[in-house]
């Protein structure tokens, strides 16, 4: 071959290559998802999710696909949605709570899992630290460990006639076991007795409410779980309903119709995992990718709902609030 001929078929080549090489770059990965409550409740949190996304220059079905798999608050059934993720050649899989985490981890080591916000990792061993995560899993985590018991005191400062308070949690929550134990080592010195329900699945919630309402509990202390929390506008609407008050890490739920809130903002961790998910596809290891944790608990105090129980907030504590509901 001549070596013009040569370099004009070398040029061809070249060219030809090109359109494979960038449409390869622009194809959509598949961006697994283990929600653990249902579509509805979530559509918040998918919406803050797929924000942050946006804000990372990732477009929906253009740069990715997400595949959502939703428990419906029966966790047994995040191994198998961890397997169909693993199988159809999910990028990345972002998860919800410790069970989905844990799924996630035994169905893979080679895909990236992201925390979207998760209790105590460390303390669930889904990752060594918070600095130096290991393995294949980082993300966001909560301060729920920290801020559940204290999340009692906010409560007992604003009914400290309230001594008997019954517990929501989700047995099947590992960190949701050791944050009731907490709350309990909490509540002894300020005279509440502490009664615990059990709400594995969203089918469980108006029982527990007509036991609840039935033994005359003073209050409702929500521990957090992402199944319960995506259930906050009906706890908040039964709370109405039988005149009990309740109190939770979640601002939603007191949007929804909660008396108080004292935690960090569940959509904001969710928008910020997108910046995990974004760098784990430039292909950042998660090893080299530290945990982080919420920076800012937020108090919400809900006037209105106070008003409708009946119930005087004390003055300091609506001043001490970073939002106050009308």
């Amino acid at each position: 071959m001549k070596r013009r001929e040569f370099i004009t078929f070398l040029g061809c080549a070249i060219v030809a290559g090109l359109p494979a090489a960038r449409g390869q770059q622009l194809k959509s990965v598949r961006i697994g998802f283990l929600g653990a409550g249902a579509a509805d409740t979530s559509a918040a949190l998918i919406a803050a999710l797929k924000q942050g996304l946006r804000e990372n220059g990732l477009v929906e079905d253009k740069d990715y696909v997400l595949e959502p798999h939703w428990a419906e608050g029966h966790y047994e059934r995040f191994p198998g949605f961890a397997r169909e993720l693993t199988d159809h050649g999910a990028r990345v899989i972002v998860v919800t709570t410790v069970a989905a985490a844990r799924a996630a981890q035994r169905s893979t080591s080679a895909i990236p899992i992201v925390m979207a916000l998760m209790n105590d990792p460390v303390g669930n061993n889904l990752v060594a630290s918070l600095a130096r995560p290991g393995g294949n899993t980082t993300g966001m985590a909560s301060l729920n460990q920290d801020v559940t018991p204290k999340l009692l005191e906010v409560l007992h400062a604003a009914l400290p006639q309230a001594k008997s308070v019954a517990a929501l949690y989700n047995p099947t929550n590992p960190s949701n076991v050791v944050f009731l134990n907490r709350v309990r080592t909490q509540a002894a010195p300020l005279g509440i007795v502490i009664s615990d329900f059990a709400v594995n699945t969203p089918d469980e919630l108006n029982a527990a409410f007509r036991t609840i309402a039935a033994q005359r509990s003073q209050a409702l202390l929500v521990i957090p779980d992402a199944a319960t929390l995506d259930l906050g506008a009906r706890i908040a609407a039964l709370s109405l309903e039988n005149r009990i008050p309740v109190v939770s890490t979640d601002t939603d739920l007191t949007g929804a119709g909660g008396l108080i809130s004292y935690g960090v903002s569940r959509r904001e961790a969710y928008r910020r995992s997108a910046y995990f998910v974004r760098k784990v596809l430039d292909g950042v290891k998660p090893v080299d990718l530290p945990v982080e944790q919420p920076t800012r608990i937020l108090l919400s105090v809900n006037l209105k709902t106070a008003k409708a129980l009946g119930l005087a907030m004390p003055p300091s504590l609506i001043v001490a609030a970073d939002e106050v509901i009308e």
